[in-house]
């Protein structure tokens, strides 16, 4: 199988990589994306940050281009609202999505309206200095980066795709942690019977804290259609 791993905010690709190493042992292929803006050594427009349907056409073009292997979609945090949008466009070249503690969004939804008040006000309180760039928060890897204010705020334009083919679909939930916006959506996806749900109770960075578990739910993720 084929991973294409979005990153959450302010990271990069680099996030996934002792994940990716363990999957790559077991025989699987991973691209871990790096979101236009987020580059470690890359320059910075600063008069004309990306916003989400930038990210949206990123990561559209990675799995247009991909190869027939079975495929499977995976973001962390922010990033769910990217691989949301991409299967929206493009679900039957997918056949899993996997939300690594990550937004859910409908047709509408923003990271800002979905998320916490604690990463509302964090948001607002690193954007001040020029309104355009969210500064990195304390605590993260040095290669983090200002992440683009516009892709928090912008709403996910998602059709309806009830007559459209759908991948499998599997949230992994980083358990309990201060200011979680995850908690009830978790919940509302264990009644879910189009969801499998699994939990890795260490916080929201799972792919730093726990990627040997990460890599085992990834490596089980059921056969397209199973």
């Amino acid at each position: 199988m084929k991973f294409v791993m979005v990153p959450g905010g302010w990271q990069g690709g680099w996030a996934f990589d002792s994940v990716a190493a363990e999957l790559n042992r077991a025989g699987h292929q991973v691209e871990a994306v790096t979101l236009a803006g987020l580059e470690p050594d890359g320059p910075v427009d600063t008069e004309r940050p990306p916003n989400l349907d930038t990210h949206i056409d990123q990561v559209a073009e990675i799995i247009e281009g991909a190869d027939g292997a079975p495929l499977a979609l995976c973001g962390h945090s922010y990033g769910g609202m990217v691989i949301a949008g991409v299967a929206d466009r493009l679900g039957a070249r997918l056949d899993h999505l996997v939300f690594i503690d990550a937004y859910v969004p409908d047709d509408g939804d923003s990271c800002w309206s979905l998320t916490s008040d604690s990463f509302r006000e964090l948001f607002i309180a690193g954007s001040r200095a020029d309104g355009r760039w969210v500064a990195v928060p304390d605590g993260l890897d040095p290669r983090a980066r200002a992440h683009p204010l516009a892709s928090f705020i912008q709403s996910v334009r998602l059709r309806d795709d009830s007559g459209h083919t759908r991948p499998a679909r599997t949230f992994i939930s980083g358990g309990g942690w201060p200011g979680s916006p995850f908690l009830a959506l978790t919940e509302r996806l264990r009644d879910d019977a189009a969801w499998r749900v699994h939990e890795l109770p260490v916080g929201h960075n799972i792919a730093r804290r726990d990627p040997h578990g990460l890599a085992a739910i990834l490596r089980t993720l059921p056969p397209a259609g199973g």
